[in-house]
């Protein structure tokens, strides 16, 4: 099995190896590829170290899957290629989420979508993921028609430089200093809340927020459902939080919930308020289930459930989700 991974030496790229080497994924061969910057880089897998090439043409002859994480432009100009030459794409960016003709796939909720690819498979962004992964098992048995999210990102979520921005901004606030002017966001992270991850349209909503509305129908074969989305960015290094609120064709109960919840697929049920017991990034961080806690009546809809849901987002978010899809095509 020869193993392409584009995109080696960022966050999500440096996870996808490290989850690859845990659940033992069959690698004969391991081909590490990045952009010119980061070209002749040396990771380890496998107890051996990898250097790491500039990506070309020629480095996908003979690759059988090719797990993509190198952003939406580098899919684009790639993927095709990788394809062309006999891969199958895992990719991790939004270039082919809404492609008709691209599974977008979650493996505890739409396995089947993979048999229908033509050379790429699409993962998810990482908030649909965990709130896909929770709400589709009580989908199955009550009928979702409503969902709403408010996300809590944290900054991993962007990237290394999001990570230095939020530590170093965080040491100037605490030493009495203003941070430096911020490169990463539109303000600095430290301290604070941006209800702003990606660019704002006409209406208001932002691309991060389309892409929960728009892959949560896709993923879950529900074109018609209606969703509200607020996607804010938290000072969290890692792991995002969701508060969602679900409406049901058929009344449902907490205990019913967490009755199914608890025996999902890629969930870990924490839900015992009452000895503070409910998801949080910091445990949730190097783990790989989607956690969910908070379940209760909605007080403002019929058939409503709210609840509080916490992943990893470059472990099931991202790297683990990409990784299982792998694991199905073999």
């Amino acid at each position: 099995m020869k193993i392409a991974v584009l995109g080696a030496t960022g966050l999500v790229g440096r996870e996808m190896l490290k989850v690859m080497e845990r659940r033992n994924f069959p690698v004969d061969e391991l081909v590490l590829l990045a952009s010119e910057r980061s070209a002749g880089k040396s990771l380890e897998f496998g107890g051996r170290p990898h250097t790491v090439h500039a990506v070309a043409d020629e480095y996908f002859d003979g690759v059988e899957l090719a797990l993509f994480s190198a952003g939406e432009s580098a899919s684009k100009r790639w993927a095709p290629v990788a394809a062309a030459a006999g891969a199958t794409v895992i990719d991790n960016s939004s270039a082919w989420r809404m492609d008709p003709d691209t599974p977008l796939v979650v493996p505890e909720v739409n396995p089947g979508d993979i048999e229908s690819h033509k050379g790429i498979i699409a993962n998810p962004n990482c908030s649909t993921i965990q709130a896909v992964v929770a709400l589709y098992p009580l989908h199955l048995k009550f009928g979702l028609s409503y969902a709403s999210f408010s996300t809590y990102q944290s900054v991993s979520g962007t990237g290394r430089e999001a990570l230095l921005a939020l530590e170093s901004g965080s040491r100037s606030i605490l030493d009495g200093r203003m941070p430096l002017p911020q490169i990463v966001y539109a303000h600095p992270i430290a301290f604070d809340l941006l209800p702003h991850i990606g660019t704002f349209d006409s209406d208001g909503m932002t691309d991060e927020e389309w892409k929960m509305v728009r892959e949560s129908r896709k993923i879950m074969h529900l074109p018609d459902l209606r969703v509200s989305c607020t996607t804010v960015r938290v000072p969290v290094f890692r792991g995002h939080g969701e508060s969602i609120t679900a409406r049901f064709d058929k009344p449902v109960t907490p205990e019913e919930a967490r009755e199914i919840l608890s025996k999902a697929p890629g969930v870990e049920l924490q839900d015992d308020p009452a000895n503070s017991v409910y998801p949080r990034p910091r445990y949730c961080e190097g783990k790989d289930p989607v956690f969910v806690g908070r379940i209760r009546k909605d007080k403002g809809l019929d058939n409503a459930l709210a609840m509080w849901v916490v992943a990893d987002n470059l472990r099931k978010g991202a790297a683990l989700n990409a990784v299982q899809i792998a694991e199905m095509l073999l």
